[in-house]
């Protein structure tokens, strides 16, 4: 049985971590904002009598990027301990993740373009020509869908061709279209040109999805948005939450009668009942809240606000002298501090990391 490692690159959020799981039935941390995964890992599937290795590494928008994953990512692929690079884009915002794909080229490695989200980017009337695409890059190009599982299995069959061909050094980086720019050095230049070819709109009007996200980061009804969201998650924390709550105070109370009246020995029935009993009961009676605060920040990281209000109060944190990612990590911190700390990694220089960890100590965490 043959083995193919594949280097799994790609910038934040389009889609990597979805893409292992569904390939190679992995169970990876998925979310809709930057910074979900902050280290390599890596999931095995079998195919065609082929084992695939395949290394998600962290999320980067650039390869001279210099926040923790985007070294991470740079470090990796420098030691060329893989045989095929799978570079995963975003159809429906395509020219943006292009400019990760063009760097990739300076590897000179074996590579292919995975065009993920396909599904979406035909809802919002997108259409890509990959044609050119694939010309322009001298790279194969797979449109997939995650999420759909559509052409995964394409997606195998295209990379053991790739594994299996003589890989012949590209000549040359930016391919003709480049060489007819006045500014040929510069890769935007070069970028925005190759999309203006490859992507089409037929939809002119905007969905329902950008009306709302217009609407989330409005400069004006943004920040009354997020407060009333804010005041709402912590509502329902505590409104709900005290449901259940009483409902475990009355059980381990009566469990803590029940015992000192069941038990003749004043000494054990004590340990027991207002020892063990109570602080067990101590503990578990908080999980309510904590579970109903987590889940309010799990649906808001999955639908991508959280990143929305990251650039909503960027200018307003910085006045503080924090960054606006600097909020995910902080609005994590009141449901656990330790998530909130590891979430610091994301931010790109020192000073914004040990402010923000600071900061996160006067937290109301949850759990404690």
């Amino acid at each position: 049985m043959k083995k193919i490692k594949i280097a799994l690159v790609g910038q934040p959020n389009v889609g990597k971590s979805l893409l292992i799981n569904a390939l190679c039935k992995a169970n990876m941390k998925v979310g809709n904002f930057s910074g979900v995964t902050i280290e390599k890992a890596s999931a095995k599937t079998f195919y065609k009598n082929y084992e695939f290795e395949v290394i998600d590494l962290p999320g980067t928008y650039s390869l001279d990027g210099y926040s923790e994953e985007e070294k991470i990512t740079r470090h990796f692929l420098n030691q060329n301990d893989y045989d095929v690079v799978v570079n995963v884009l975003d159809a429906t915002n395509l020219e943006r993740n292009l400019i990760l794909s063009a760097e990739l080229l300076s590897l000179n490695k074996k590579m292919l373009l995975a065009l993920n989200m396909c599904d979406e980017a035909k809802k919002e009337g997108i259409e890509l020509d990959t044609s050119v695409l694939s010309q322009e890059f001298q790279s194969q190009v797979v449109e997939i869908s995650a999420k759909t599982k559509e052409n995964l299995e394409l997606l195998l069959q295209k990379i053991i061709i790739l594994f299996e061909s003589k890989f012949i050094p590209r000549s040359q980086f930016y391919t003709p279209l480049c060489e007819k720019s006045p500014e040929k050095e510069d890769l935007l230049y070069f970028i925005n040109e190759l999309s203006k070819k490859i992507i089409t709109h037929k939809k002119e009007e905007r969905n329902l999805t950008k009306k709302i996200d217009a609407l989330l980061i409005h400069k004006f009804f943004g920040l009354p948005i997020f407060l009333f969201l804010m005041w709402l998650l912590f509502q329902l924390t505590f409104s709900l939450g005290q449901i259940p709550m009483d409902y475990i105070e009355s059980g381990f109370n009566a469990l803590g009668e029940f015992v000192k009246n069941n038990i003749s020995n004043a000494f054990i029935a004590s340990a027991l009942a207002d020892g063990i009993i109570a602080g067990v009961g101590a503990v578990i009676l908080f999980l309510p809240n904590i579970m109903i605060l987590f889940l309010g920040i799990a649906l808001l990281e999955t639908t991508g606000y959280m990143s929305r209000v990251a650039f909503l109060l960027d200018g307003i944190l910085h006045k503080f002298g924090l960054h606006g990612k600097s909020f995910i990590p902080l609005i994590t911190g009141f449901g656990c501090s330790v998530p909130a700390f590891m979430a610091t990694r994301t931010l790109k220089n020192k000073r914004d990391r040990l402010l923000t960890l600071f900061v996160i100590n006067f937290m109301s965490c949850g759990a404690r």
